[in-house]
């Protein structure tokens, strides 16, 4: 088998593409920067540049599924023009990939999309599935919305239209969970807020195997790619010190001081939302992170 990705070079494409290569899974990779193609039978890249509408339909040989990865970080600091780039980032690269598809008649035979928990509204109380479907006035939302309406024009072409709602990526090597767990090395840690809003995390091993899954079974439409059990912002806070074996013991960082710190970003550490991964798991993926602390062991330990 031999699929593409967009967006291998980053956190989890790279995770992706260990897991194809264990697998015996052949890759083909699109990427904006000509100096990170490579071209070995078993991970062979391609350039393209969807700003200028450019892309080498080479990419496409032999390939009968995607995994579409591509899009700005959100991690970084929400200007106009940035909240811009995070969009057009999603839905410039997919248009161009529908196009392209359409226009050269391509195989491809199913399309497994990243896509966001930002799509469910901040709140405590409420336990989010995929049925939720309700509009509400948020920067994330109108993000996630967008994009998975624009990876849904992929099913005009008979294709197998995939959507994996990602939570919080632990991994040691980039994602949220450094920034969070950096000021607790130093002895600076703290819950956000009052600590109360609840964060959905997902192993990115576990994350990695998702998308794997959900392209050997054919798994189509909205899936939460997050862990059985969410928890806290004080109880993540808590469980990292525990595991790097640091004290807790400065107040809570006030909502008010990050958002003069990172402006509209800031909602990402406030956010609340505690997200169901009955669905997946229902289609028998099995979990190796259930639960947080052994998850952090094996990040931060290793």
């Amino acid at each position: 088998m031999r699929i593409l990705i967009t967006g291998a070079t980053g956190l989890i494409g790279q995770e992706i593409v260990k897991l194809c290569h264990k697998e015996q899974i052949l890759v083909n990779y699109l990427t904006t920067s000509k100096s990170k193609i490579t071209s070995a039978k078993e991970y062979q890249g391609f350039y393209w540049n969807p700003k200028e509408n450019e892309i080498d339909t080479a990419c496409f040989k032999d390939v009968e599924v995607i995994i579409h990865l591509a899009g700005a970080s959100i991690a970084k600091r929400w200007t106009s023009s940035y909240k811009n780039e995070i969009l057009s980032s999603r839905i410039i690269p997919t248009q161009l990939l529908i196009e392209t598809i359409k226009k050269g008649n391509y195989p491809i035979k199913q399309v497994v999309s990243a896509s966001a928990i930002g799509i469910y509204p901040d709140c405590r109380t409420h336990y989010y599935d995929e049925t939720f479907n309700e509009s509400y006035d948020s920067f994330l939302y109108q993000v996630v919305q967008q994009w998975e309406q624009a990876v849904d024009g992929f099913s005009t072409l008979g294709i197998i239209v995939s959507k994996l709602r990602t939570g919080l990526v632990l991994s040691e090597k980039g994602g949220a969970l450094p920034q969070i767990v950096n000021p607790i090395k130093l002895g600076l840690g703290a819950a956000f807020g009052t600590g109360k809003q609840w964060q959905s995390w997902i192993h990115i091993e576990d994350l990695a195997h998702i998308y794997l899954y959900v392209l050997k079974q054919r798994l189509e439409g909205v899936y939460n790619a997050v862990a059985p059990n969410a928890v806290t912002n004080k109880e993540l806070t808590k469980t990292a010190a525990q595991v790097l074996e640091r004290p807790l013991f400065l107040p809570n960082i006030p909502k008010g001081l990050m958002k003069l710190i990172l402006g509209d970003m800031h909602t990402l550490l406030f956010a609340s939302q505690r997200v169901s991964s009955k669905k997946i798991e229902d289609e028998g993926f099995d979990f190796e992170f259930h639960h947080l602390k052994p998850a952090l062991v094996d990040v931060l330990k290793r």
